[in-house]
């Protein structure tokens, strides 16, 4: 059934005259009725198009077949991956058509989603309109205007084209076909012929077919087949299993100029720093297992696609990159220009982190000047640290090189979060989109990487302050200092490292730890040795509580489901290996209904005493200490006795 604006819009497009508007609306009354009774008799009826074992799984405006085999993947956890993207292409469709002088209707957004460039000029043509001009003039020029609107489902010419390079089920892209208006085309590309089997049938089932359409290729050669400027594509999404590292460089090829680049990553233990050699195999570069890695990454994956845009004369522009679950997610735009691409180097960074106390130093990766109309590049000049940390005198790891500029376009962020708030029922997870866009805009966006709360306070071994409490501290300091959408207990602050460390100096001496306790060796013996040089006063400031907290918005994400994580890869034959499965009955529930094949395990020497075999068998937790042999011998006479 159509909505009360969509009634209002077509009446008016009528030339608002009575009788045509009591014709639509009988018109629209008796196809309800119809698509009423044609519900009331499937009701019951086994769903059409269905082969035994699949399912039909609805998210947002599709609904997708799905077969219960493991054969194509699919993570329901990723909705809220799926409607922030379809929020951002709607923003960034309304921006590029907007310059077109074309307007987008969104279902269910409210009046003030109307651009003001459009707004104002259609108010001023309604005033100007004369009650003696002609209704065939009128009815020409609302058709006009009719045309120049885009619409959710209808194909627009000057649209963007998109292509989804890894599409499984088709689902992304069939949203986008059912949410997301002024699309000329989707490309469903994916290399399982499987997939692309499923996504023929998903895409025939929700009636897309004149905007979605399905692809069979490998999505690298699909992307390197369409560098022409009159083949590229203005919106590339990539959302692999895992790494997308493969694909990146054909795709920031493929996209058009000024277009937009969509990454997902999965692979949040290598960028995280647990496999720093398979990072820089990947991206290029080293990441550090710090408390900022999830920030880190995002940054590690900012720099690989600049680094290979400039191959080609390129450089990206970040709108919008958010560290959200399991996974990150990036959304760029790419141009095309040989003197912005001399600024890279300037945009890069390494860092050095102290694996004592956490401190860490950004080292820019080049230099430039400005001389009056002209710009002077040079080398950077480092390192900003000695050979060990002057806080605690740990050693420093390296890290990087990583993405040192803005992550997010406040500007386009803000159009997203309004587009969202004004109409909050268009996505399931409205929510929290609303509290991670209020947090992104509040993030101080010239100050890289974060400490963490309890980090400081484990470091000196004392209470952790509240954050209001930390927050404050930094404020009445004269310093900068806000919350990151990536950690709940961040804070990205402006201060010095010798600044941070005075005010949990200052903390400390209200909650005193025992000195005679710490070793002279240890991180916190060498900061405390020192007298802190500012004075913190932790006195609660009203500005210290950040608007997104007052207001008590869904910032972070609540474990939705049991094992709500990254999912198994999909399998050409269905169904889990067996290997997955016989990993998990080991690794998991060790202690709790164990099979014969578990309980053989317990035939290796005890990991405490490293010599000969456990004599307590199942009983043992590897904590115990060896008994000796007489203490054995009497408690088998002792036994024997009894």
């Amino acid at each position: 059934m159509l909505s009360g604006a969509a009634l209002l819009c077509a009446w008016r497009h009528c030339g608002r005259s009575l009788v045509d508007g009591v014709r639509l609306l009988s018109e629209v009354h008796s196809l309800a009725r119809g698509r009423l009774s044609m519900d009331s008799e499937s009701v019951g009826a086994p769903r059409a198009g269905l082969k035994s074992g699949e399912t039909l799984i609805t998210e947002g405006k599709a609904d997708i077949i799905f077969p219960s085999a493991n054969e194509v993947f699919y993570n329901p956890v990723q909705e809220f991956n799926r409607d922030l993207t379809c929020a951002v292409l709607t923003e960034f469709a309304r921006q590029q058509l907007d310059a077109k002088g074309i307007r987008l209707e969104v279902p269910g957004e409210e009046e003030g989603a109307v651009s003001p460039s459009e707004s104002e000029p259609g108010q001023d043509r309604e005033a100007e309109r004369s009650p003696d001009t002609p209704t065939g003039h009128c009815e020409e020029a609302q058709s006009r205007e009719r045309e120049r609107t885009a619409r959710v489902g209808e194909c627009c010419e000057e649209g963007l084209r998109i292509l989804e390079g890894l599409a499984a089920s088709g689902l992304r892209s069939i949203r986008f076909a059912k949410e997301v208006p002024g699309i000329r085309s989707v490309t469903a590309n994916d290399f399982s012929a499987r997939a692309v089997e499923l996504i023929k049938r998903n895409v025939e089932h929700n009636e897309v077919q004149e905007l979605v359409t399905p692809s069979h290729a490998d999505a690298s050669m699909l992307l390197y087949a369409a560098r022409g400027k009159k083949d590229r594509y203005d919106v590339i999404d990539l959302d692999p299993y895992g790494s997308p590292a493969q694909f990146l460089d054909a795709a920031v090829q493929a996209v058009s100029e000024g277009g937009l680049l969509c990454v997902t990553c999965t692979d949040m233990a290598v960028m995280a720093g647990n496999s720093a050699e398979t990072c820089y195999s990947k991206y290029g570069s080293i990441s550090t297992k710090a408390r900022f890695c999830h920030e880190m990454a995002l940054r590690i994956i900012l720099h690989s696609l600049d680094q290979r845009a400039n191959c080609y004369q390129r450089y990206i522009q970040p709108l919008l990159c958010v560290s959200v679950d399991f996974y990150i997610r990036v959304f760029v735009r790419v141009f095309t220009s040989q003197a912005q691409v001399k600024n890279s180097a300037s945009k890069q960074a390494l860092v050095y982190n102290c694996v004592g106390c956490g401190t860490f130093h950004l080292q820019r990766m080049g230099k430039r000047i400005t001389q009056g109309n002209h710009m002077k590049y040079s080398a950077a000049i480092g390192p900003p640290v000695g050979p060990s940390c002057e806080h605690c005198g740990q050693r420093h790891q390296l890290g990087g090189p990583l993405w040192a500029e803005p992550l997010h376009d406040l500007g386009f962020v803000e159009r997203v979060l309004s587009g969202v708030s004004r109409n909050p029922k268009r996505f399931a997870t409205s929510s929290r989109i609303q509290g991670v866009l209020s947090m992104a805009t509040e993030e101080l966006p010239d100050v890289p990487l974060y400490y963490t709360l309890d980090a400081l306070s484990s470091t000196i071994h004392c209470n952790t302050p509240s954050l209001l409490q930390a927050r404050s501290a930094f404020l009445h300091a004269g310093f900068r200092v806000s919350l990151s959408h990536a950690c709940k207990n961040a804070l990205k602050t402006d201060a010095p490292p010798s600044a941070v460390w005075d005010i949990m100096r200052c903390w400390e001496k209200k909650n005193p730890v025992k000195r005679e306790k710490l070793s002279e060796t240890s991180p916190a013996f060498h900061i405390l040795s020192t007298e802190p040089t500012l004075q913190a006063c932790f006195d609660i400031r009203e500005d210290a509580n950040p608007k997104s907290r007052k207001q008590h918005l869904k910032r972070f994400q609540e474990n939705p489901e049991a094992n709500w994580g990254p999912k198994a890869r999909a399998k050409a034959g269905g169904g889990i290996s067996v290997a997955l499965e016989e990993r998990r009955k080991q690794l998991q529930n060790k202690r709790k209904n164990r099979s014969e094949e578990t309980k053989q395990l317990k035939s290796y020497p005890c990991k405490k005493l490293r010599q000969g075999t456990c004599v307590l068998g199942e009983e043992c937790h590897y904590s115990h200490e060896q008994k000796k042999e007489g203490e054995e011998e009497e408690e088998d006479g002792g036994e024997k006795m009894e």
